[in-house]
């Protein structure tokens, strides 16, 4: 492991909290050190108050905040004498540490400290840095963890058993470290959680850091449990997205609420899932007990989806439940799921929650691997585990968290993405917490939004292949779809009938319906599969009941694609699939609405640009926003005993109406 520190970087940073700063970027720039959040840094401060008075302060790293993205704000100022007092306590709950805290506080709208803030201040040093580094918490997860971690440090580390984090962790590490404390001690290791490295400047605290877990590597490397055998996989070449499907559907009715699953199928994680004792080494628990937090529950190895579903319940029920008879589990689903042909399937009730599992777990693979050809990984006792689970503060937490948004766990189809009411539909959809699959020939689909809980796929709806293609990889991204707006399609320049070629007959038709019949038939089976049932918003036009002369292709196309619709309505409801269509004029905020048009439009009218916008009932412009939410409410649970509707949206057309 490299050290990154420069001292012309670090000249930039004046102050000692900026200093911390500094090198707590540092440190979260490397994942194998801190992960979505996780470690602790903190600086001890004199400094002057309000009225005068010269005051010790902590600043500690405060919740919701990443190592490597902090800013001065993400530090929280707590007054040391108190924390100091508290440590002396014999007893403290953890609710009452944070009450503590927050009363210590020097900023009133400063971040939650850590609920190692006590630990922190305990340590005799102005600098401390706190990791999970990977390299340390493998060796401390295997049978002589201990044993091996002393070898390799020395007199150099205090060593503390695995307590759960919060105020009993400070109290003990407050009396093994007044014991094991020597001349040559710089650091700190918590046996399955982490290393600690503390200095008098930043620069020697996270120096101290990279060269304790750099030994850690070393050992590693020296006893062949660095280099994972790189055994040959094989991928499957059978499309996945049916399987998947199920596989999220099943696993969402054991949670009571819909899921993301993302699959990650590359070597690495079917090499793991491929292994012979991958049901023993997969159930030992997790890595450290704040990833237990963040994921919930680990893996179970399983074709049989409902098999697996069962099995995952009784492994849980027996090992943990049993363990504390007076509680009950939160859930039964599982975060992590391992198959020798699918891979890994990450599961989170957004897609941001999945990605962090993924992460989470492709680390815990490296760790459990290494341990295991360094004697084998063992994990903390099931007890333990539940513990932590099941922590005061993180019930308080959850309960806390609030509604979730309306569409969080689901995932949503938008066609002709890239621009005009597709682009808003995404946008509406990504605000309500779903996540989309958006399709679009323009290529720069993909660049739409850079987050986890968008896909934008390029594609051309007129080639089946491309969208078969399109949905195996959206449904490899997310695990299914529960919503689909056909959105795409093209309005051609006016032409009489008797000027109306065969060709662009059949183009018009060919994209405007045929590709959206194909769609259509292709997604039924995922709709089927949607959690919350499924839903199909079809964007029509105003031409469906008032067609005007010169866009007999469009108005056909538009009018065919209505009583398609109706069908499906008829034939589909029985699976509790409901399909609404949004029949708009006038959304002058699109591609083809030009200002050269518009104002040729205007003056063929008699009108003013405006005028004209506004030329309906309401005198109201109707734009690709309105359209768009109006799609997403159809979604929503408004509509969930409307089926068929054709809604205007065209501020009151005369011919319409």
């Amino acid at each position: 492991m490299k050290s990154l520190w420069n001292d012309q970087d670090a000249a930039k940073y004046p102050t000692d909290l900026a200093l911390r700063v500094y090198t707590s970027r540092l440190l979260g720039q490397d994942p194998s050190l801190v992960l979505h959040g996780g470690g602790n840094t903190s600086v001890k401060i004199r400094q002057n108050n309000l009225v005068g008075e010269t005051e010790d302060i902590l600043y500690v790293k405060g919740s919701g905040w990443d190592l490597a993205t902090i800013e001065e704000e993400g530090f929280a100022g707590v007054k040391m004498p108190h924390l100091l007092k508290l440590a002396k306590l014999k007893a403290l709950s953890d609710s009452q540490m944070v009450n503590e805290l927050k009363t210590q506080m020097i900023q009133a709208n400063a971040p939650s400290p850590s609920v190692e803030t006590i630990l922190h201040a305990i340590l005799p040093y102005k600098y401390v840095d706190h990791t999970h580094a990977d390299a340390v918490v493998t060796i401390t997860n295997t049978a002589e963890g201990r044993k091996r971690i002393e070898e390799i440090y020395g007199d150099r580390v205090v060593i503390i058993p695995y307590i759960m984090p919060g105020f009993d962790l400070a109290r003990l590490c407050a009396q093994e470290f007044e014991v094991q404390r020597g001349d040559n001690t710089i650091g700190m290791v918590l046996m399955n959680h982490g290393i600690f490295s503390f200095g008098e400047t930043a620069q020697e605290s996270y120096q101290r850091m990279i060269e304790l877990v750099s030994q850690a590597e070393d050992y590693l490397q020296k006893h062949d449990a660095w280099n994972i055998p790189q055994t040959p996989v094989t991928f499957p070449q059978t499309p996945l997205s049916h399987t998947l499907a199920e596989l999220r559907y099943q696993v969402s009715q054991a949670a009571g609420f819909p899921v993301i699953l993302a699959l990650h199928q590359t070597p690495k994680t079917l090499r793991f899932a491929q292994r012979d004792d991958i049901q023993t080494i997969s159930q030992q628990g997790p890595a450290t007990p704040d990833h237990v937090i963040r994921t919930k529950r680990l893996p179970l190895l399983g074709r049989d989806v409902q098999g697996y579903i069962t099995a995952y319940q009784t492994y849980f029920n027996t090992h943990l439940a049993q363990a504390k008879e007076t509680k009950t589990m939160l859930d039964q689903a599982p975060r992590v799921i391992l198959d020798p042909e699918l891979g890994l399937g990450a599961i989170g009730q957004n897609a941001k929650a999945a990605a962090i599992v993924a992460d989470i777990y492709d680390h815990t693979i490296d760790i459990i691997e290494r341990a295991t050809l360094l004697g084998g990984y063992q994990a903390l006792p099931p007890d333990d585990i539940f513990d932590v689970e099941y922590w005061e503060l993180e019930q308080a937490k959850l309960a806390k968290g609030g509604k979730p948004p309306v569409f969080a766990g689901e995932v949503a189809l938008v066609t002709g993405a890239a621009s005009g009411i597709g682009k808003a539909c995404v946008d509406s959809l990504l605000k309500r917490g779903a996540a989309v699959i958006a399709l679009d020939i323009n290529g720069e689909i993909t660049q739409l939004h850079k987050r986890p809980d968008f896909c934008g796929i390029p594609c051309d709806l007129t080639d089946e292949t491309a969208i078969k293609q399109a949905l195996e990889q959206g449904i490899r991204q997310f695990g299914g779809i529960d919503m689909m707006i056909l959105n795409a399609g093209i309005f051609p320049p006016a032409c009489r009938i008797e000027n109306l070629s065969t060709e662009q007959w059949r183009r018009i038709m060919n994209i405007n319906l045929d590709a959206n019949l194909v769609l259509m038939r292709e997604v039924y089976p995922f709709l089927k599969l949607a959690p919350k049932c499924g839903r199909i918003v079809v964007i029509g036009s105003k031409n469906v009941p008032a067609p005007g002369p010169g866009v007999a292709a469009y108005s056909a196309s538009k009018a065919a694609l209505n009583q398609l619709t109706r069908v499906a309505a008829l034939e589909w409801g029985q699976d509790k699939i409901r399909l609404n269509s949004i029949h708009p004029n006038g959304v002058f905020d699109t591609g083809i609405w030009t200002e050269e048009v518009l104002e040729a439009r205007a003056k063929h009218y008699g009108l003013t640009v405006q005028e004209y916008k506004t030329n309906n009932v309401l005198k109201e412009e109707v734009t690709s926003q309105d359209v768009a939410e109006l799609a997403a409410s159809m979604c929503d649970g408004l509509f969930r005993k409307i089926t068929a509707a054709q809604i205007p949206l065209d501020g009151g057309n005369e011919r319409v109406i």
